[in-house]
């Protein structure tokens, strides 16, 4: 199994990031997600499922993400979904946003990926802990490019 847990702080306001997180923006965030569609609940609430579409390279794999925990308030806002990729990997990822100031927002991202099978099992015993956490890294700082440049339009420089 490999897991993660880091963070990242964004100069921007907690809404404006937790914007980046909803369905309409997702592939801001994950450009790789080529369809993120709803298919049951609401997708604000717990047990909300989506079918997901994600390419890498010239192979895309859909799949069903469940959102597992969901809270929404002003200081501190969490989501967590969960997920199964080609049958041989189960995936969790958690994104909890703090407020540390008014334009100031603490994002924490954490996950695991465990195999599902015996083949996603001796996939991940061969995979780079470094190759994951720059997986990790890049999209906390798109995650932060992309907020940062939105606050910009929302209160431009004076």
């Amino acid at each position: 199994m490999i897991t993660w847990s880091e963070e990242i702080t964004i100069d921007a306001n907690i809404e404006t990031v937790w914007e980046l997180f909803k369905d309409k923006n997702i592939t801001r965030i994950m450009p790789q997600v080529e369809e993120h569609s709803l298919i049951e609940k609401e997708e604000n609430e717990v047990g909300a499922r989506h079918r997901q579409t994600y390419r890498e390279g010239k192979r895309t794999e859909t799949y069903i993400v469940t959102t597992t925990a969901f809270e929404d308030r002003e200081e501190r806002k969490l989501k967590e979904v969960t997920f199964t990729v080609g049958g041989a990997f189960n995936i969790k990822t958690s994104y909890t946003f703090q407020k540390l100031a008014e334009n100031r927002t603490r994002l924490i991202y954490e996950g695991a990926n465990e195999g599902a099978s015996v083949l996603g099992k001796i996939m991940l015993k061969f995979a780079r802990d470094k190759s994951n956490r720059k997986v990790v890294h890049d999209f906390l700082e798109r995650v932060r490019e992309e907020a940062e440049k939105e606050e910009e339009h929302v209160r431009p420089e004076s």
